[in-house]
């Protein structure tokens, strides 16, 4: 199996895996939705009671949203994850009580008018634990209105819950193989203009793929066409797979987790059949 990176940046990956199949590319594309861990906020704990800011004046602990609205979009909030910080908490020596090596605790205290934002979340502890997507709007305080929330959050997997998944838009199809014949090509280049990816371009007086990744397999080329010098086929064993992150993990370390939770599977797998015998 060969791998090669079209884009890689922290939010967002494209490569293509040649050399295998559509079932193995679907095993990497739902571990990384499902068993990749991530951190999220699980539990909120709400002020009761009035809130006094430094001129002793009284602002009532309340939101136009029930506190459980608030806590649900809390826990979407991408919080920034270190894989070889955090262990999960029911197995932590800490006996799950909470310790800094399987949770993050981060306090919220605003007062209206004004909008909360997801960047209002202050981590009790290091600044490298910040959100990273500051702008997230939470609620939306009146006047009189605050929040003073303690919110902790914990290592957790989207097969528990979607606010523990790290990866969005995961999905993969068959890199196309592209044939010009340029014996038949009268190099009008029409085939090239109706692409919507820009796969083809023409280069003096010859039609070249330039961009074979990008193609969706759409055929308009092909149907544009009126010489019949293009052909276009799906390849089985050479798959272009994509996805993107929220943010708290980067996509390099999502897909690098997920080849190495199939490994370990992989391996079990192998003792046990060896068992058999």
């Amino acid at each position: 199996m060969k791998i090669h990176v079209v884009e890689m940046t922290p939010t967002k990956a494209e490569v293509v895996i040649s050399d295998t199949n559509p079932t193995f590319v679907n095993a990497i594309r739902r571990t990384i939705i499902a068993d990749v861990p991530k951190m999220a906020i699980d539990n909120v704990e709400f002020h009761l009671g009035p809130i006094m800011d430094e001129s002793s004046q009284a602002y009532e602990s309340i939101s136009p949203l029930f506190d459980e609205m608030v806590s649900h979009r809390l826990s979407l909030v991408p919080i920034p994850t270190d894989f070889d910080q955090f262990t999960f908490r029911e197995k932590c020596s800490c006996g799950g009580e909470g310790c800094p090596s399987c949770t993050i605790m981060y306090s919220l205290n605003k007062k209206g008018p004004c909008t909360v934002y997801s960047g209002d979340l202050e981590p009790l502890g290091s600044d490298e634990f910040m959100i990273r997507d500051d702008l997230i709007p939470i609620v939306k305080l009146a006047d009189d209105q605050a929040l003073l929330v303690y919110a902790t959050a914990e290592l957790g997997t989207g097969r528990r819950h979607a606010k523990w998944q790290a990866t969005v838009g995961a999905g993969h199809r068959y890199h196309a193989d592209i044939e010009v014949d340029s014996d038949k090509c009268d190099v009008g280049c029409s085939c090239a203009d109706v692409c919507p990816k820009d796969v083809l371009a023409k280069e003096g007086r010859k039609l070249v793929v330039k961009h074979p990744e990008r193609c969706n397999l759409c055929s308009s080329c092909v149907e544009k066409c009126e010489v019949d010098a293009i052909k276009v086929t799906p390849d089985p064993t050479k798959v272009v797979f994509r996805f993107e992150t929220d943010g708290s993990v980067d996509a390099k370390d999502v897909l690098v987790k997920g080849l190495s939770i199939l490994e370990q599977r992989f391996e079990h797998l192998r003792e046990q059949v060896s068992a058999l015998d």
